[in-house]
């Protein structure tokens, strides 16, 4: 399966429809992708993409906790993302029993 970045211009965001499988070969492309665009905010469709691996799953999870919107993401990808979330740190100013 091939991988393609479509991307549209919307009022308020740029999105990037993404399609076929995002693996740790296309993650740096992803990414430098995402660090040329400078039209605003990012969104990402998900809707057909049918594969994930570990890399791509960090990489989304990167990107989400920086800003980027993530839409139209499938059930198994996004319970990998919320488990690659790192955990707050404990609030320090919280008293102790």
């Amino acid at each position: 399966m091939t991988y393609r970045i479509q991307r549209a211009a919307m009022p308020d965001a740029v999105m990037l429809v993404l399609s076929g499988e995002i693996n740790s070969d296309q993650v740096a492309g992803l990414r430098e992708f995402l660090a040329n665009e400078s039209s605003g905010p990012v969104v990402l469709d998900l809707n057909d993409v049918t594969f994930v691996d570990r890399a791509a799953v960090g990489f989304l999870a990167g990107v989400e906790a920086a800003g980027v919107r993530i839409v139209n993401c499938p059930g198994y990808v996004r319970s990998w993302i919320a488990a690659e979330r790192p955990l707050p740190e404990p609030d320090e100013q919280a008293p102790r029993s």
